[in-house]
């Protein structure tokens, strides 16, 4: 029988394969839909991460907002627009500039995660008293107006691609 540390590196390194495998997929395919289908997988394998760390709030709210929504909008605005892959970009150096941004981040990553890793956390009193009311409470009193403007800035990009994308097909 495994052991509880094993078997919590088990799902760990299979949810990482699913976060690293649906990035990689919504980075390099060509057509739309396959990517936003990446992006789905990799955002339900933040949401398998959230649960292993025993926060079933974030891991149904990362469902509910990234899977269910943004995904789903993106989807809409992916099949509404309809591009058709000879009206896509050639990008031949797609893998320099990737391999590129990887070289460029990388040292902040590495420098975030050193002061991360040296500063004393704080979060084990907080995780431990965790309120799901207090943080509805907080989003929907001080943090209503943003999430708001959020919401309405995707809807607005949204509806600007699709303007956007139509009246390319009336100047045909």
């Amino acid at each position: 029988m495994l052991e509880t540390n094993t078997l919590e590196i088990i799902i760990f390194s299979i949810l990482a394969a699913f976060m690293i495998g649906g990035s990689l997929a919504m980075i390099t395919n060509k057509q739309t839909v396959f990517s936003a289908f990446g992006f789905l997988v990799a955002m339900l394998g933040l949401a398998g991460m959230f649960a292993l760390l025993d926060n079933r709030f974030l891991a149904i709210a990362q469902i509910m907002v990234s899977v269910g929504a943004v995904v789903v909008f993106s989807m809409l605005t992916i099949l509404t627009i309809n591009m058709k892959e000879k009206s896509l970009l050639v990008e031949p150096d797609k893998f320099k500039w990737i391999a590129f941004s990887i070289v460029l981040i990388a040292p902040f990553t590495y420098l975030l995660y050193k002061s991360l890793s040296s500063t004393a956390l704080k979060f084990s009193t907080s995780i431990q008293t965790f309120d799901t009311k207090a943080v509805g409470h907080e989003l929907f009193t001080s943090w209503a107006l943003p999430f708001e403007m959020v919401s309405i800035l995707l809807l607005v990009g949204m509806l600007g691609s699709i303007v956007i994308a139509r009246k390319k097909k009336e100047k045909r």
